[in-house]
């Protein structure tokens, strides 16, 4: 028996930051079921950054991060956590009222006419747009800097890093969790239920019905741009019913048809029908005959019902903290979550960049889902 003063179980970024900053006050050890942290969502997301995408509680919290990535903490990266890119919504005629609400929902956002986005997207099809509505705060994040930083901050504060202990037993006992991972058993007072697509699986071992929170299969596939058409400078691309969306990546353009087909937690691979979707919608786009497919992924993303964050402690059992239902969002986000985590679990204040996501603590509360 291993004492500690927080579980944290999962290790992908959600579960990483938390962790990072929960042990600047209290001995942490952080479980993670497969051999590298950040082996499942957290590796196979869109790796962007954009702040007008989501509901507003999701917008407000992840703008919380922007000052971080752009200026990351001392010894946090040798590298640079993003690079900066514009974001646009677009769509045609048919879809300019959904425009138009998402405008007056977010007034930051830009029109931009058809001619305009052709001219920066040139893939587009003037016959196609009516217009986008565009963002200049968004950027391609480093989600592999980012999660080592992470890492590394837990290590130096004193944190415990064990992968390939998959948690199969949770029982409390005399006010401490007892948790069984690989052949191990460790005890706390405080769990954190960073599992993601696990994430009611490890609330069903602990006693506790699950809140609903459903992993929803998501996949993408990577293409070669139009031979001499550069993509650098593109920004990221999603339609204004999030029907597919597009955005350059190392020379190529990932695309997504945005699915969300319910499944299990899993090792997520494509749909290749999915596939075949963000194809057909992206050459109705842009006119294209589109003949390789040069590699295809997917990738689990978690909501609850509500698809809104769930962080909090659960007042069905002591000292059984939520992490989980991120979403889409996970990644961009997950500097401002960690720092709401810390304050409601060791009471510290965060830094003032972060202290508009602290509003939204009963918004996020696992209690509006029982």
């Amino acid at each position: 028996m291993e004492d500690v003063e927080i579980i944290v179980i999962g290790a992908g970024i959600a579960g990483a930051s938390a962790a990072a900053e929960l042990a600047a006050n209290a001995r942490v050890v952080l479980l993670e079921m497969e051999q590298q942290p950040g082996y499942h969502a957290t590796a196979r997301s869109a790796a962007f950054f954009a702040a007008a995408y989501g509901k507003k509680l999701i917008r407000d919290v992840t703008g919380c991060c922007e000052n971080f990535f752009l200026h990351p903490p001392e010894g946090f990266t040798e590298v640079p956590l993003i690079r900066l890119r514009d974001f646009m919504f677009f769509g045609r005629a048919d879809q300019s009222e959904q425009m138009l609400a998402m405008q007056a929902d977010n007034p930051r956002l830009q029109f931009l006419d058809a001619a305009e986005v052709h001219r920066r997207v040139p893939v587009l099809s003037t016959d196609y747009l009516h217009g986008a509505l565009w963002d200049r705060m968004g950027g391609d994040l480093d989600v592999d800097a980012m999660l080592q930083g992470y890492l590394r901050l837990f290590r130096r504060r004193g944190g415990k890093l064990m992968t390939q202990h998959k948690v199969h037993a949770l029982s409390h006992t005399d006010g401490r969790w007892q948790v069984d991972a690989g052949a191990e058993r460790f005890s706390a007072p405080i769990v954190v239920n960073a599992a993601g697509a696990w994430a009611d699986r490890v609330a069903v071992m602990a006693g506790l019905d699950p809140l609903g929170i459903k992993p929803l299969l998501r996949s993408a596939l990577l293409i070669d741009p139009p031979a001499g058409m550069s993509v650098d400078d593109w920004p990221m691309m999603i339609d204004a019913d999030e029907d597919f969306y597009f955005k350059p990546d190392a020379g190529q353009i990932m695309i997504s048809p945005a699915d969300e087909t319910p499944t299990e937690p899993c090792d997520a691979q494509p749909d290749d029908f999915e596939i075949a979707v963000a194809v057909d919608r992206f050459e109705r786009a842009s006119g294209l005959d589109i003949r390789k497919v040069n590699h295809t992924w997917g990738g689990l993303r978690t909501f609850a019902p509500d698809r809104v964050f769930v962080a909090g402690f659960d007042p069905r059992a002591e000292g059984f903290f939520w992490l989980a239902g991120q979403g889409g969002y996970g990644v961009q986000s997950a500097p401002a979550m960690a720092q709401l985590v810390n304050w409601l679990v060791t009471d510290t204040r965060p830094p003032a960049d972060f202290e508009p996501a602290m509003q939204y603590v009963e918004a996020v509360s696992p209690e509006r889902l029982l």
